[in-house]
């Protein structure tokens, strides 16, 4: 069921911050911003030769990265996405052996285009886990 590792997210306080570290001083390949409001946040994508980071900055005081950012100032990784060739095939395998998925468990789209899922970190051994359709 699982396929390739997608992404590594780490949330970050300034966006800017990290376009600076990863473009510039790092010398890698950064997208340009994109908001995505029905998640909160705003995001940049990191191309790696193998896969990809993505930095996420929230969207308002209301988004899921700021809940996580006050917990966590710095910031820091926040969570990791593999990739599934049939989401709801593995939505549903995963909710019958007790999985349990956020939201309201339909998929939504992702940075990507693609649907997405997320797994509850204490059913990911305390890792928040998304799942992309590839």
């Amino acid at each position: 069921m699982i396929g390739r590792l997608n992404h590594v997210a780490i949330a970050v306080p300034d966006l800017e911050k990290g376009i600076h570290l990863y473009a510039e001083l790092l010398g890698a390949k950064v997208s340009k911003p994109l908001d995505l409001p029905e998640h909160g946040v705003r995001v940049v994508f990191i191309e790696l030769p193998n896969t990809k980071i993505e930095l996420l900055e929230p969207l308002g005081e209301k988004s899921p990265i700021a809940a996580f950012l006050n917990k966590n100032p710095a910031g820091g990784m926040h969570h990791v996405c593999y990739e599934v060739d049939d989401i709801i095939a593995a939505r549903d395998k995963l909710v019958a052996e007790g999985v349990q998925v956020l939201g309201d468990g339909e998929p939504k789209t992702g940075a990507h285009g693609n649907p997405v899922v997320f797994l509850h970190p204490r059913d990911g051994l305390g890792t928040l886990i998304e799942l992309e359709q590839a």
